[in-house]
């Protein structure tokens, strides 16, 4: 379903429930200490896709273990992003040659409670979801512009391994399934080591509402001269 706002030359494997044939790899099992056994197997849900999505590249199968905020680490030369949510997890994962970052997140198409909404958006994003509201009242604005920051986050996070608040990007959704996500941070250079030229000064993704689902997608190209691009 998530490939509908991805790239063809973007890996993708999704499920829509946990899978009885997923298995953790060496180091991966570490990592689940103390889950319980529902967060155990959308973990290992999740891990499967990722490998399905790499043995799409040609990539043999490899723990996918976790970095600094625990980013996961993906195999040389590539990128990559997870979510999951109640009832779907997913995995997209690109040739580093093809995507600086990727960054996907999926969530249940229901409002936000009011005081998370309050604490990730800003008072111009407010201003634009009760438009929004107005001219499509059947999508939960607030949350897929949680959903959007949280894509932002994912591909913000490998280019320069600095956090980024929810403050520091002013998202602009579109009713045509885009969005524009202006990033406020004022340091905007990439981090030493990780051979990306620039950090754009804009993200531009695709967002998705569909099985009562909000999916959103951002892929930054490998291109001289992209700012970030998200498309089929």
């Amino acid at each position: 379903m998530i490939e509908k706002i991805l790239p063809s030359r973007v890996a993708v494997a999704e499920a829509f429930s946990d899978l009885p044939g997923a298995v953790l790899l060496p180091g991966e099992e570490e990592l689940t200490r103390g889950f319980v056994e529902k967060r155990r197997k959308e973990f290992s849900t999740t891990r499967h896709c990722a490998r399905r999505a790499l043995g799409s590249l040609g990539i043999a199968p490899v723990p996918i273990l976790k970095g600094e905020r625990g980013a996961p680490l993906w195999p040389e030369n590539t990128v990559g992003s997870l979510t999951h949510c109640a009832g779907y997890r997913a995995a997209v994962v690109a040739h580093r040659p093809d995507a600086l970052t990727v960054g996907i997140d999926a969530e249940e198409h229901a409002p936000l409670p009011g005081d998370v909404h309050n604490s990730i958006a800003l008072a111009t994003e407010q201003r634009r979801e009760r438009e929004l509201r107005l001219e499509h009242p059947g999508i939960h604005w607030d949350r897929l512009l949680f959903s959007a920051k949280e894509a932002v986050y994912k591909a913000w996070f490998p280019l320069t391994h600095r956090w980024l608040g929810f403050e520091e990007a002013d998202i602009e959704l579109r009713l045509d399934g885009s969005f524009t996500a202006e990033l406020l941070a004022s340091d905007l250079r990439p981090a030493p080591g990780t051979g990306v030229p620039a950090v754009p000064a804009a993200f531009h993704g695709r967002w998705l509402s569909e099985k009562g689902l909000l999916l959103t997608a951002i892929v930054i190209e490998n291109t001289p001269g992209t700012q970030g691009l998200c498309g089929g």
